[in-house]
């Protein structure tokens, strides 16, 4: 029997392995999530977070010491989401940090934000027993979903992508330290920015923030020079991101 009369004797068999294909996908993307929860966890218990469940009066007085302590490890977050916030040519390198279709990058920014909005405006505010055990349950959730996604986004990397998408990055990356050379014309630092910022379209997401940084070092490095012919600042998008050239 050739392959013809095969598939027409038995065509009622579609129908059981595409229900086995679609079991087989449905079982991957749940086993996806309960990783991503055990991490989660894991992490958690690394950090020792609070349990919702213990009541502030058990913490007796909170100390100045205690409070300072908890601003500085919310601080000490903060300055490693900015080492990549402020830096395109390591977000190159992990581009899972910017990612918001990626349920870690998702969950470390709605911590941020939920601790960023308990963050007093002034120290003595969580001498309030209260407000601290909060604030300091929002601080390690903020912690535990840094680490998570920090440790994903380093063993990912740019695993992802086709090679015509590493190679555009890798690309970008050398256009970027041209771009930050001080031995280079201002013009030939302007034209590697604009170009490293379109090999990174739809690759990347690139903060504002980030490009910002990069166009006040570049202007800075050339001492606030007027801008000769060919050698404006780059313009803005109607996003805010790098206009085209």
């Amino acid at each position: 029997m050739d392959l013809a009369q095969f598939a027409a004797s038995y065509w009622w068999l579609v129908f059981p392995f595409s229900g086995l294909i679609a079991g087989g996908v449905q079982g991957l993307r749940e086993w996806d999530d309960r990783r991503r929860r055990d991490r989660l966890e894991m992490a958690r218990i690394k950090y020792g977070q609070v349990s919702p469940s213990e009541r502030p009066a058990a913490l007796g007085a909170v100390t100045g010491d205690d409070v300072r302590r908890l601003i500085a490890e919310h601080d000490g977050v903060e300055q490693r989401w900015r080492s990549y916030e402020l830096d395109v040519a390591k977000l190159i390198d992990y581009p899972m940090m910017t990612d918001m279709r990626e349920a870690l990058t998702v969950e470390f920014h709605r911590a941020k934000r939920h601790a960023d909005g308990l963050r007093p405006a002034a120290p003595k505010e969580l001498k309030d027993p209260d407000r601290y055990v909060a604030y300091r349950t929002a601080v390690t959730d903020l912690a535990v979903a840094f680490d998570v996604l920090e440790g994903e986004a380093r063993r990912r990397r740019t695993t992802t992508f086709t090679d015509t998408e590493r190679e555009a990055l890798r690309r970008a990356k050398q256009l970027l330290a041209l771009a930050e050379d001080r031995a280079a014309t201002h013009a030939e630092r302007q034209s590697a920015y604009r170009r490293a910022m379109r090999e990174l379209e739809g690759l990347v997401v690139v903060p504002e923030e980030a490009t910002d940084a990069m166009e006040r070092r570049i202007a800075g490095a050339l001492g606030g020079s007027p801008a000769g012919p060919g050698d404006e600042r780059p313009e803005r998008g109607a996003d805010g991101g790098p206009g085209r050239a």
